[in-house]
């Protein structure tokens, strides 16, 4: 049996520890896959720090993963050795409780997290359930394809579902690695885009990545500038700070949502009123099945939208991750594996 190279957490808090493993055997309904790129996601903190219940350590995160089919399990009768493919967030579901009954896998009671409950991408090779594999197209690279199984479905999905329409006023909170990506889907989708952010050497890029606008938040008040403009049927919320959406919830119009995809341990504060009087809402959203990924990643390829990163070699994982915690990195920082 050959060796890989991969990079695990051997506990709650513990360091990156890059090690030499067997390449695992497909079993029946998956697949292995041969990494060629793994996005290094925020969440990926859930599991390096233990704040996810029921993981068991040691464990290869990672849920941005692209890559190549090199061995197929029984029993997988839909992929085939040598398919380009990637697996997200998504990483397997059930079939069988009342949510994946009604063809809501994402409310899976045993929904599994890709690099959670099962090695994921921090490595050369993986193991992945075959319902959770989405094909990649060849107009994207597999450096390109990573951040999109994530940051891109997450709010690719999240803005297709919100029910605003075309040439309806959307903002985009954050141009971060999720916010870079939603301005882009926003202007390709057809909405009026508003991007949101702080500090006014960001505004260049948002107006270049699609939007219409850009409100500083150091400088303006950006609720009273979208009141002005009429209201926001949406804002995509994806900088985790949950003090800055709260700040946004007047900026939403009639029946405005606030859709929230930046994940903040910390409460957003709202009074009835702002929600009663102009029918306005929140609303969470997780990413999405492989079929959303697909269908995200053949959007980005119809439209041109690509995710701006950063790479680093697998052995350097530890730096590529503390890169992604500094928030100084180029919106998404993706590790590259030889051999």
């Amino acid at each position: 049996m050959s060796q890989m190279t991969a990079v695990q957490v051997s506990g709650p808090g513990g360091a990156f520890e890059t090690v030499n493993r067997q390449v695992p055997e497909p079993g029946p309904h998956t697949v292995r896959i041969k990494i060629e790129a793994c996005g290094v996601c925020h969440s990926d903190v859930f599991v390096k720090e233990g704040h996810w219940p029921g993981l068991h350590y040691p464990r290869v995160t990672g849920h941005e993963v692209a890559g190549v089919i090199d061995a197929v399990g029984s029993d997988v009768t839909m992929w085939k050795k040598g398919q380009r493919v990637g697996v997200g967030w998504h990483g397997g579901h059930c079939g069988q409780c009342v949510s994946c009954r009604r063809g809501d896998f994402m409310g899976c009671q045993s929904f599994q997290v890709t690099g959670f409950q099962e090695d994921g991408g921090y490595a050369q090779y993986m193991i992945a359930r075959s319902e959770a594999v989405a094909a990649i197209p060849d107009a994207l690279s597999a450096v390109e394809a990573a951040p999109i199984l994530c940051a891109g479905v997450t709010t690719f999905n999240s803005l297709r579902h919100s029910e605003a329409k075309a040439g309806d006023l959307v903002a985009v909170q954050g141009l971060g690695g999720l916010g870079h990506l939603g301005i882009q889907f926003a202007n390709k989708m057809g909405y009026h885009t508003v991007a949101i952010g702080r500090g006014q050497d960001k505004e260049a890029l948002a107006l270049k990545l699609g939007a219409a606008r850009y409100l500083d938040t150091d400088t303006t008040n950006a609720a009273s500038e979208l009141t002005k403009m009429g209201g926001a049927s949406v804002i995509l919320a994806t900088a985790p700070n949950s003090k800055s959406m709260s700040e946004l919830i007047d900026g939403l119009g009639v029946g405005g949502k606030l859709l929230v995809v930046g994940a903040s341990a910390d409460p957003i504060t709202v009074t009835p009123i702002q929600l009663i009087g102009a029918r306005r809402s929140i609303q969470g959203w997780p990413s999405g099945t492989a079929r959303d990924s697909e269908d995200t990643l053949n959007f980005c390829a119809l439209t041109g939208i690509r995710p701006m990163v950063e790479t680093f070699p697998l052995e350097q994982a530890a730096a590529a991750y503390d890169r992604m915690m500094s928030g100084k990195a180029r919106f998404r920082v993706v590790l590259t594996m030889g051999g």
